[in-house]
């Protein structure tokens, strides 16, 4: 009998954020897996790091953050042929991934690769998403709005076309594609309803009204929450 594939959320940054189900599991798994650039230190261990006993294995699996590169499958062709081999063995094997596994997550490609053969669970985790809603006090969306997730690396003239169709947006991945989307959200007179998050829960984090930011120095891990409308009961 094989073991079983985990894919573990574990929230956004704060480790007080992990849910218990993903604690429990952290607690029983004999074998711990999670993405980590080439050099330095796991995002998604650091944030598990305080509910990770002692002794447990724990597989690495390092790849290249640059974006032309990114997702190595290379790495994660590796990483799935060393997890199948203890899964094979009857050993539970748990991936943990920051935010969700299945909200823009790391695990969704072992995933692919894995769930033809062996059992799978997921545990959800609370996403950036939520965790940059409540750090700006600000409504992702209310009654029949439609939320719109917007990747900030897509091409300007696809940004535009859904934020102008749309009531509200989440715009995540920013980084170095900040400017760009600053200057669609100023042509479409949208920065004075647009709030900005950066490393929500966790050390640093700042919140500011977007007008107030400079798009020049914007890290990876910023949001920008849009809402066309204002609250109503």
């Amino acid at each position: 009998m094989s073991g079983t594939l985990y894919g573990v959320g574990v929230g956004p940054g704060d480790p007080d954020l992990i849910t218990l189900k993903a604690h429990k599991v952290l607690q029983a798994a004999p074998v711990i897996a999670y993405p980590a650039p080439l050099a330095g230190d796991s995002l998604a261990r650091t944030i598990a790091a305080p509910h990770i006993p002692a002794g447990r294995r724990e597989i690495v699996i390092r790849m290249p953050l640059d974006p032309k590169r990114f997702p190595d499958r290379t790495a994660y062709d590796d990483a799935a042929g060393e997890i199948a081999t203890i899964l094979r063995r009857g050993e539970d094997v748990a991936v943990i991934c920051e935010g969700d596994p299945f909200v823009y997550g790391s695990f969704m490609y072992l995933f692919s690769l894995l769930q033809d053969e062996f059992p799978v669970q997921v545990v959800p985790g609370i996403s950036s998403l939520t965790a940059c809603a409540a750090a700006a006090l600000t409504p992702l969306a209310a009654r029949n709005e439609v939320l719109s997730i917007l990747p900030a690396p897509m091409a300007e003239d696809d940004l535009r076309r859904h934020l102008q169709r749309t009531e509200a947006a989440a715009i995540i991945k920013l980084g170095r594609h900040a400017p760009k989307v600053y200057g669609v959200l100023r042509e479409l007179d949208l920065l004075d309803q647009a709030k900005y998050v950066a490393h929500a829960t966790m050390p640093g984090e700042k919140v500011q009204n977007l007008r107030d930011v400079d798009p020049a120095d914007v890290p990876y891990f910023a949001m920008i929450l849009v809402r066309k409308s204002g609250i109503e009961p």
